[in-house]
């Protein structure tokens, strides 16, 4: 990786700005008075070098005023806070420690030095970064002599020729102590930690109840996005970022049992309150714009509909015809009184 020449500003020219000592500044402002650019102040969050506050906002780690004082009191500021974040790829790791890139991406593939973080370039391939400190306390060590000017074992070169390579998972494994780190004493996020590298499939299959696992997501980290969603280039992050190795699936599986116990008896996930219906409530009148009526009302109109439509649209019956004595009023036995006959009757009477 070829390296970028940095101008940073100087000491007297990084002034807080003024407020209350005991307030606290989001991540882009603290990075700023400090002097770092975002991924240095990751890694110094990450690395422990920086303390945060959890941010109940909802917008991230916050950096408390005195934390900001006290970093730039410290004697070598901000140089020396540089250094303990400076992150180099291949080819400047390969100069500190005085070897070719050839062997250094060997060791590097053995696991003897743990990237600790990477991107992908334009043409999408994966560069791992690693701390310059870290590289230059492990050639200063006479231990690893051998590995910096001899040849590797031959135990050592048989796991090359069979493909082994633990950059990725020596990342996941720090990443996850970055993760632990910056949780806060929140029970929730610890058991996210472990989460955020696993598949969502193994999630479900540990945290089966819907609400857990919602609450549980919301405190789950992915790295920053490469390319839009379902990208190549997010396909491999997303690769890089989730367990692979049954064995360290196994123990992140185990970890995230374990952490989702504790929560649980800690505090409990977030549900939704029970809903209980009145049954009063189903008789009773809609107001004015309240939608339907109740069903108990609607049946009851039911019923009583037939008996007034058929009131009002039904052809009127015929009365069946009454008795004769009903009639007329006489009692059985009786002759009826005789009708004077009418119009018709007295011309036919003529007419006869």
């Amino acid at each position: 990786m070829s390296g970028t020449t940095i101008t940073h500003e100087s000491a007297s020219a990084l002034q807080p700005a003024s407020g209350n000592p005991g307030a606290s500044v989001g991540r882009s402002r603290a990075a700023s008075e400090l002097g770092l650019k975002r991924r240095e102040f990751e890694l110094a969050v990450g690395l422990g070098h920086i303390r945060t506050l959890a941010d109940d906002g909802g917008g991230g780690c916050r950096v408390e005023r005195a934390e900001i004082e006290r970093l730039r009191a410290r004697e070598g500021f901000p140089q020396a806070l540089r250094d303990r974040v400076e992150a180099v790829g291949t080819r400047q790791a390969a100069e500190i420690m005085r070897m070719t890139t050839v062997r250094f991406t060997r060791l590097a593939r053995l696991g003897l030095l743990v990237p600790v973080a990477f991107y992908l370039n334009r043409y999408r391939a994966v560069v791992w970064l690693y701390l310059a400190d870290e590289l230059r306390q492990f050639a200063a060590d006479e231990k690893n002599t051998s590995l910096l000017t001899r040849p590797l074992a031959e135990t050592l070169r048989d796991q090359l020729d069979a493909g082994v390579d633990l950059r990725p998972r020596n990342w996941r494994g720090r990443h996850l102590g970055f993760l632990l780190r910056q949780t806060a004493d929140d029970p929730w996020a610890q058991a996210a930690a472990p989460a955020s590298l696993l598949d969502p499939l193994q999630i479900s299959e540990i945290v089966p109840d819907p609400y857990e696992r919602a609450h549980l997501n919301r405190h789950r980290t992915r790295p920053q996005p490469h390319g839009a969603p379902g990208s190549p280039a997010a396909d491999l992050v997303e690769h890089l970022s989730t367990a692979q190795d049954a064995d360290e699936i196994a123990w992140l599986r185990a970890d995230l049992a374990q952490s989702m116990r504790e929560a649980r008896a800690q505090r409990p996930a977030p549900r939704p309150a029970p809903h209980h219906a009145d049954p009063a409530s189903r008789h009773l009148v809609p107001g004015p714009g309240s939608g339907r009526r109740p069903l108990g009302d609607r049946r009851r109109a039911a019923d009583r509909r037939p008996a007034l439509d058929s009131r009002r649209h039904a052809p009127e019956r015929r009365r069946p015809p009454e008795p004769v004595g009903k009639r007329s009023g006489h009692h059985p036995g009786q002759r009826p009184a005789r009708r004077s006959p009418g119009l018709l009757g007295r011309l036919f009477r003529r007419g006869a």
